[in-house]
């Protein structure tokens, strides 16, 4: 039996739509200071490249912060372990095991099923000398990568596919706002909050976040 059970989930609908969002962003930072009058293909050529290597970048380094999340947390909820496990006292494993559950939970625990709870923590085996990143979490660095990266092809393939810069550039703008919508609608489900207003809060709070990123030079 593990320690800590595993999510079923590799992302969470949050986390997916924060990784979508982002991307977004970046890419439209470069789509947005092409010119329509004087972009030449050489001028999308490296447009593409400029995004697809941006996004390449902080994809990594999504992933690589990512990581230091998961091992951040799974060396918390191993500290909770031994603070419970080798509590001199019932009564001092029940303070430690409270104070590591959320405050609502907690309050609604009496103290029979903290007891409970922390007795069968006392009764499992001695974890690892230290935290270990899960096979989950390596997954999840991954997808959280992928998401930046492929967010910047739907946003850049029409300027490669469409001879003019102008029908390009509203299309990919529109592909933009279809796919923040979309992030929107996906963060609702981790906030219980209608889908169609997160969907076009989420519209609205990319396009302003683009504007001020290409504005402040970024």
């Amino acid at each position: 039996m593990a320690l800590f059970p595993e999510s079923r989930r590799i992302l969470e609908p949050g986390e997916r739509a924060a990784e979508i969002l982002f991307g977004v962003i970046m890419t439209m930072t470069f789509t947005g200071t092409l010119s329509i009058a004087d972009a030449g293909r050489d001028d999308v050529r490296a447009m593409f490249i400029g995004a697809l290597g941006c996004n390449i970048a902080w994809g990594v380094i999504d992933g690589i912060i990512y990581l230091m999340a998961c091992r951040a947390d799974r060396a918390a909820e191993l500290r909770m372990f031994r603070s419970v496990h080798g509590a001199v006292d019932p009564a001092s494993g029940r303070a430690a095991l409270a104070a590591a559950l959320p405050p609502l939970v907690a309050s609604l625990l009496r103290q029979d099923e903290v007891e409970m709870l922390r007795a069968r923590l006392a009764a499992l085996s001695e974890p690892p000398g230290h935290a270990r990143l899960a096979r989950r979490d390596w997954l999840g660095a991954l997808g959280v990568g992928l998401l930046v990266v492929f967010t910047t092809f739907p946003l850049a393939l029409p300027f490669l596919f469409l001879d003019r810069v102008g029908p390009a550039m509203r299309l990919s703008n529109a592909i933009a706002l279809a796919m923040l919508f979309l992030a929107g609608v996906v963060y609702a489900r981790s906030i219980d909050r209608p889908a169609l207003r997160v969907g076009l809060g989420m519209t609205a709070l990319g396009v302003v976040l683009a504007l001020l990123t290409i504005a402040l030079g970024g």
